[in-house]
C-alpha cells in the first residue's frame, strides 16, 4: 500500500488529461446519441435504427466479451492483422458519423451548396460528404502508418461514441442488469484471471500490440520508405497518455509508460448517461443542448449521472495508485454512476417509471405505425 501523499499524481498533466478526456467522452456520447435518435425520428429513417438491447442481448454481452478476451490472449498473433484490418474499416465509419453532423450545420450556416454526386448502398453521397470521407480515410492511414497515440485516442472516441449511439438501453432495468453482469466481468478479468489462466487476462489483452498490415505489406513488395511505417500498433480498443505528457513525473515510472483507460470504461456509462439523458429530454418537453442542461428546470438525471462517473473514476485511479495494481474501472463505476440515479428516482417516485421505461404515446404509436 503507497503512502496517500502519492494521490498528489493525480495533480500531474496526464491523470488529469485522462480524467478530463474520459469526462468529456461519456458526456458527448450521450449527448451525440440523443441528438442521433432526434435525426432519426425527424427523418423517419429507419435504416440505420439504433439497436435497443432486451435482456438476452445484454446478458449476452458479458458472455461474448468474455470469449473475445480468451481468444485474443490466446490467439492474438495470429488474429492481430485482421483485427487491425477491421478496427480500421470502423474507425473510418465511426470518425465519419462523428463529424457529418458539423459538417452538416456549417453547409446550412453558410448556405453552400452541396449537390449529389453518387449513391452506394442506398445513401446519396454529396460532395462534402465525400471529402469528409477521404478525411477520414487519410487520418486511419495516417495512423497505420505512424501509430501515433493521439491518433489512437482519436479514433478510440470516434468509436465510442458512434457504439453509444448505436446501441441504446430502453430501461434501468436492463441497464441495472447489463452494468451487474459487467461488474462482475471486469472484477473476475482483472483480479482472479491469473488463478485460472497463468496470467492477468484483461491487462495482456490491453497492453498487447498488433501486426501493422500495412508494414506487411509494405516489406513484402519492398516499398521505400518501409523505415517509416511502425511495424505494432495499439489498437483504439482504450485511450493512452504518456505519463510524461507536458513534463510530467511520474512516480517510480519512465517516460516510456503510458496511462490507460478502456472504451468500456466510457462507453457502458456513457449507455446509462444516454438513457437519463433522454429520460430527462422526455421529461422537459424541450430542445436540449449543454446550456440548457445547466438551467436549474426539469428532471436532470444527467447530472448524478456524470457526477458519479467522475467520483468513480477518480475513485479508480486513486485506487490504482495505491495499491499500485491495474483496477477494474467498473468495480468503482458501476455503483457511482447507478446508485444515485436509482436513489433519486426513487425519492422522486420516479423509479417505476425508469425501470419499466417509458411506453410510447398515441402520437409515437402513429408514427410508428405509418414508418
Amino acid at each position: 500500500m503507497e503512502p496517500l501523499w502519492k494521490l498528489a499524481y493525480l495533480l500531474e498533466p496526464a491523470p488529469l488529461t485522462l480524467i478530463l478526456t474520459a469526462i468529456a467522452v461519456t458526456f458527448g456520447s450521450a449527448f451525440r446519441a440523443l441528438n442521433y435518435g432526434k435525426e432519426m425520428e425527424r427523418n423517419r429513417d429507419l435504416s440505420e435504427a439504433s439497436i435497443t438491447l432486451d435482456r438476452s442481448q445484454a446478458l449476452m454481452i458479458p458472455i461474448m466479451s468474455s470469449c473475445s478476451l480468451l481468444l485474443m490472449f490466446y490467439l492474438f498473433s495470429s488474429v492481430s492483422q485482421l483485427l487491425t484490418t477491421f478496427t480500421a474499416i470502423a474507425s473510418v465509419s465511426s470518425l465519419y458519423f462523428c463529424f457529418c453532423p458539423y459538417i452538416a450545420h456549417i453547409r446550412s450556416q453558410f448556405g453552400l451548396a452541396d449537390p449529389f454526386v453518387t449513391r452506394c448502398c442506398s445513401k446519396s453521397f454529396t460532395r462534402i460528404q465525400g471529402l469528409l470521407l477521404l478525411l477520414c480515410s487519410g487520418t486511419v492511414a495516417a495512423w497505420l502508418v505512424s501509430g501515433h497515440w493521439i491518433l489512437n485516442n482519436l479514433l478510440g472516441i470516434s468509436l465510442c461514441i458512434a457504439f453509444v449511439s448505436h446501441v441504446r438501453l430502453p430501461n434501468i432495468k436492463i441497464c441495472a442488469m447489463l452494468l451487474g453482469c459487467l461488474f462482475v466481468y471486469d472484477i473476475f478479468w482483472v483480479f482472479y484471471s491469473e488463478r485460472f489462466f497463468g496470467a492477468n487476462v484483461m491487462v495482456s489483452v490491453a497492453t498487447q500490440q498488433a501486426s501493422n498490415p500495412v508494414h506487411t505489406v509494405a516489406n513484402s513488395l519492398s516499398l521505400p520508405g518501409l523505415q517509416l511505417i511502425t511495424k505494432k500498433l495499439e489498437l483504439p480498443v482504450k485511450i493512452v497518455f504518456p505519463r510524461n505528457l507536458f513534463g510530467g513525473v511520474a512516480p517510480g515510472g519512465n517516460a516510456a509508460d503510458y496511462m490507460m483507460l478502456g472504451l468500456g470504461d466510457m462507453a457502458i456509462p456513457a449507455m446509462l448517461l444516454a438513457l437519463v439523458l433522454c429520460f430527462d429530454h422526455r421529461k422537459s418537453k424541450e430542445v436540449v443542448n449543454p446550456v440548457e442542461l445547466a438551467l436549474p428546470k426539469g428532471h436532470k438525471y444527467i447530472w448524478y449521472a456524470l457526477s458519479g462517473y467522475v467520483i468513480g473514476l477518480v475513485t479508480a485511479l486513486a485506487a490504482g495508485i495505491l495499491t499500485h495494481s491495474p483496477q477494474p474501472a467498473l468495480l468503482y463505476l458501476v455503483p457511482s454512476t447507478l446508485g444515485p440515479i436509482i436513489i433519486v428516482s426513487w425519492m422522486r417516485k420516479e423509479l417505476v417509471e425508469l425501470w419499466e421505461g417509458t411506453s410510447p404515446n398515441m402520437n409515437e404509436k402513429i408514427h410508428l405505425t405509418e414508418v
